[in-house]
């Protein structure tokens, strides 16, 4: 099996797909999990590509998430859209990437992007809480390349 699809077991893939559920009962934001074995560019910029990729910013509010993960590289990066950015303070999402930090450096990589995806919808609750009538845009599934 390849290095990505030994990162995670597919119950772990499952906490990590119950807890985008979760995170997302109180936001019309959506969050994104893609896992993959290295970017071969830099980090951002391969998350902006991984991000248009899988749709992200096509929702109606631009207010997409992705939680990108380069497993051989050691390293993640938390991609908000322009929506998001529009909205909220500079650093918005350090505690969320310390959060993550603590577990992945501890190697518990399941928690720390469990930790992540509840610590995002917690901020993006309070800048685009949940309204009647909205939809769930994106597939909550954790992606891979």
């Amino acid at each position: 099996m390849s290095e990505v699809e030994d990162f995670l077991t597919p119950q772990e893939e499952q906490e990590i797909v119950n807890a985008i559920l979760e995170a997302e009962q109180n936001t019309s934001g959506e969050i994104r999990v893609h896992i993959e074995a290295s970017a071969k560019i830099d980090h951002f910029s391969r998350a902006q590509q991984v991000f248009h990729f899988l749709k992200m910013d096509n929702t109606k509010d631009e207010n997409g998430v992705l939680i990108y993960v380069a497993v051989h590289d050691h390293k993640f990066v938390i991609y908000g859209d322009r929506g998001i950015d529009r909205a909220v303070p500079k650093g918005f999402w350090d505690s969320t990437r310390d959060v993550m930090q603590i577990h992945f450096k501890q190697g518990d990589f399941k928690t720390g992007i469990v930790e992540g995806i509840l610590s995002a919808g917690k901020e993006l609750e309070a800048h685009f809480p949940w309204h009647h009538g909205d939809t769930n845009e994106l597939s909550d599934a954790v992606s891979k390349g």
